[in-house]
């Protein structure tokens, strides 16, 4: 049986939540956390540690208390409506609901966070298929959501179908130009927080570098792979590259050409230490430690979704079947 600890955090906001559990009072949650705001507050799970029992902050319990009872059991509604604190077992009236609700939260995340990829093989998720999904689920969770939760639209897509990653052209590109010497290239990830859906391609490999050298000038050129089908973003939505140098930061803007972001940018420095990809105003102010783990984690998690929705697992989402069926490898 899982425990939940209930506790009266500042402003009159209460927590309900097992031990560790990712909320979002959290100052940087973890890629993997699934949120849902529901009335009175917001529930939260952690997609990696397939917690199956959420964790909730309540900025209105009073309001809550509609379904406080059907998600974590009437001990703990009591509990909170008589503002008390204590570790009591989550013995859910209604587990149905609370399989629905993880499952709405998880189509949420997965219009935000599904690491598509071109490079890695990792098909796009069809958007209208989420949207009908999400549809339907926030139909059978009204008494939690009551129309509260909204999901964030993914910058623009194509029908196009996703090219396979063996005969893809990598973000390195053609080379040096004509007369320029090459002493240096790189490639990495990107922190995926920086940057809204369907912008970049979500590989360890999207992001590539070159720095070259011709008539005297140093020259960094930056290339970071598109997402998958994305056709144009508005001028506020374009990425830029920050590129640490041993002289200091440089920053360029990015242009779509074709399936790749490029741009360039004159430096007075023979090496680049990192590129990081952004857009202004995106993510946390300051990057954190790589998440580079943890990135992969959920790309091998979703290509294990997507295996068992090509193998007939009932517990897929509609937008992961199809991605498996119109993808030869899953």
């Amino acid at each position: 049986m899982n425990a939940v600890l209930v506790r009266e955090q500042s402003n009159g906001i209460w927590t309900v939540a097992t031990r560790g559990a990712p909320t979002v009072l959290d100052d940087a949650p973890a890629l993997d956390t699934l949120v849902l705001e529901v009335l009175g507050g917001h529930l939260s799970w952690s997609l990696l540690a397939d917690e199956q029992v959420p964790a909730a902050v309540l900025h209105d319990p009073d309001v809550a208390q509609e379904w406080l009872w059907a998600v974590y059991g009437e001990r703990v509604a009591l509990t909170v409506a008589d503002k008390r604190t204590g570790e009591l077992p989550a013995e859910p009236a209604l587990p149905a609901l609370v399989t629905r609700a993880r499952r709405l939260a998880y189509a949420h995340w997965a219009a935000r966070w599904w690491p598509a990829s071109t490079i890695d093989g990792i098909p796009a998720l069809d958007q209208g298929l989420l949207d009908t999904e999400i549809a339907t689920l926030t139909e059978e969770c009204e008494s939690l959501v009551d129309g509260v939760d909204a999901h964030f639209e993914p910058v623009t897509a194509a029908s196009a179908a996703l090219g396979r990653a063996a005969d893809y052209a990598l973000a390195a590109g053609p080379g040096a130009r004509h007369g320029e010497l090459v002493f240096g290239r790189g490639s990495s990830g990107w922190d995926w927080r920086r940057c809204p859906p369907g912008l970049v391609d979500a590989s360890e490999r999207a992001v590539s570098w070159e720095l070259t050298r011709a008539e005297g000038a140093t020259l960094v050129r930056v290339r970071a792979v598109a997402a998958p089908q994305l056709i144009t973003a508005p001028a506020h939505l374009r990425p830029r590259a920050s590129l640490d140098t041993a002289a200091g930061v440089v920053d360029t803007e990015l242009e779509l050409f074709g399936d790749t972001w490029q741009g360039a940018a004159s430096v007075s420095s023979d090496e680049v230490a990192a590129v990081r990809v952004y857009v202004p105003g995106v993510g946390p102010a300051e990057l954190g430690a790589a998440e580079r783990e943890e990135r992969q984690r959920i790309r091998d998690f979703a290509i294990a979704r997507l295996g068992r929705a090509g193998a007939g697992d009932e517990d897929a989402l509609l937008a992961e079947t199809s991605a498996a069926a119109t993808d030869s490898d899953f």
